[in-house]
């Protein structure tokens, strides 16, 4: 039993096989679009993007094609989810409902598949984009970059030369110290040897005092040299940094 919508319409038949032949031809183009996605041919995408995203010129017309097609199924459920809720029997009315929910399904379920293929173009598009501005980037900086490679090696050279002389004057003040040190051990062994023999010659207390008195001075200009030493060491390594 066909349906007609009024006014000498197109019966819910005659709908429904319609929007059948528009689903079996949207599938079709679904499968085209995908294929020439994958194409070599369809790689570069800057040339002429898809209308909701996509690859070349081929590729956009058969995706615009196809949505063209799925909006015309989805008019076609509504005209017939109206058609049938007038239908007065119960069975025929719930058969051509189930007929008309699933065909509404599949074609919803194509157009998600269409609208995830957009959004993959998208993205290649966005990716080749950005490609071709970084290499555009890293040409036009070549020279900027190799400038930068010779400053660091030129850095890196004056440190290993600043090191170089940092070691050398470390090297040389822990010399000067041994020196002091050994300074040090001889004048104590001199001033043990002459209050040995000014003991035993029996030399008065106030000389021996002016002795240890004056050995004291030594020893305070002994540390005094060592505390210099240390101090223009450090100040050189604070300058060569």
């Amino acid at each position: 039993m066909d349906f007609s919508g009024g006014g000498g319409g197109a019966t819910l038949s005659e709908m429904y096989q319609s929007a059948r032949r528009l689903l079996l031809s949207a599938r079709d183009g679904v499968a085209r679009v995908e294929r020439l996605a994958s194409a070599p041919t369809s790689s570069s995408y800057s040339s002429a993007p898809l209308v909701g995203g996509g690859g070349g010129v081929g590729d956009s017309a058969a995706a615009e094609e196809v949505r063209r097609e799925v909006a015309q199924i989805q008019s076609l459920c509504a005209q017939m989810d109206r058609l049938w809720r007038s239908i007065p029997s119960k069975g025929q009315r719930d058969l051509w409902k189930r007929k008309v929910e699933q065909l509404s399904e599949e074609v919803d379920s194509l157009k998600e598949t269409l609208d995830r293929h957009s959004l993959r173009q998208k993205k290649r598009v966005l990716e080749a984009k950005e490609r071709a501005e970084l290499f555009e980037r890293a040409n036009g900086e070549s020279s900027h970059v190799l400038r930068i490679f010779d400053d660091e090696a030129q850095a890196m050279q004056s440190a290993r030369s600043s090191s170089r002389m940092l070691d050398e004057a470390y090297e040389t003040g822990v010399a000067i110290l041994h020196k002091y040190a050994d300074q040090r051990d001889r004048l104590k062994s001199a001033q043990r040897k002459a209050l040995d023999i000014l003991n035993t010659v029996g030399l008065s207390n106030s000389v021996l005092k002016l002795i240890e008195r004056r050995h004291r001075v030594d020893k305070w200009i002994a540390y005094a040299g060592m505390i210099i030493t240390v101090m223009v060491m450090f100040i050189f390594w604070r300058w060569t940094h």
